[in-house]
């Protein structure tokens, strides 16, 4: 429908009565049995669909990810920025849903797909945001951000970056011991 390339890592939905989760890389379905009839067949050569799991950081390290769906869980938010990779976010639970809400209305990288008045989100919606933010104006824009903060992450874990000299601060502090006294810690805005 949204007629661009993708990679999706499909799996399993667990039985929510008695997990804590939505889906599982441990099942004994097939997860592509999930997928409507004729879907692979459709969509070969454009897409590619990854039964259970997938190297995630490899894959939004790459040069060609351009965006990721996701369920706003923190590491994969922090690969997905530190990559500048936009988002899609689709949260399902707990913290997921202020992520999402924070990634979209405040820091302004990611996209949220309507959900209907079933509780479902559907086709016509994911492929329609998937083309604004591969194609839009205000997929221009968190494609910008999304860049801008790759840049300031990468220059925060260089050599000489904030977060680099702070932790070795720290070592240090725990290698003579001091780390134990309260006062060696920084206030709020102290370095």
């Amino acid at each position: 429908m949204s007629e661009v390339r993708f990679l999706w890592v499909l799996r399993c939905a667990n039985d929510m009565t008695s997990k804590t989760t939505y889906f599982s890389i441990q099942c004994s379905d097939d997860p592509l049995a999930y997928l409507p009839q004729g879907f692979l067949q459709r969509t070969r050569g454009r897409g590619l669909v990854m039964p259970s799991w997938a190297p995630q950081a490899r894959i939004l390290a790459h040069k060609s990810t351009c965006a990721f769906l996701t369920h706003c869980g923190w590491n994969s938010t922090l690969e997905s920025i530190v990559n500048g990779v936009p988002l899609i976010a689709w949260p399902l639970y707990a913290e997921q849903k202020m992520n999402a809400v924070m990634l979209h209305e405040d820091v302004k990288v990611a996209l949220r797909p309507k959900v209907g008045q079933n509780g479902l989100v559907g086709r016509v919606e994911i492929a329609n945001v998937v083309k604004c933010l591969m194609e839009g104006e205000e997929g221009k824009e968190i494609r910008g951000r999304v860049r801008y903060l790759k840049d300031a992450a990468a220059n925060v874990l260089s050599e000489n970056g904030s977060s680099t000299m702070l932790l070795d601060e720290l070592a240090d502090k725990w290698k003579s011991k001091s780390f134990m006294q309260v006062s060696d810690l920084p206030s709020n805005g102290e370095k």
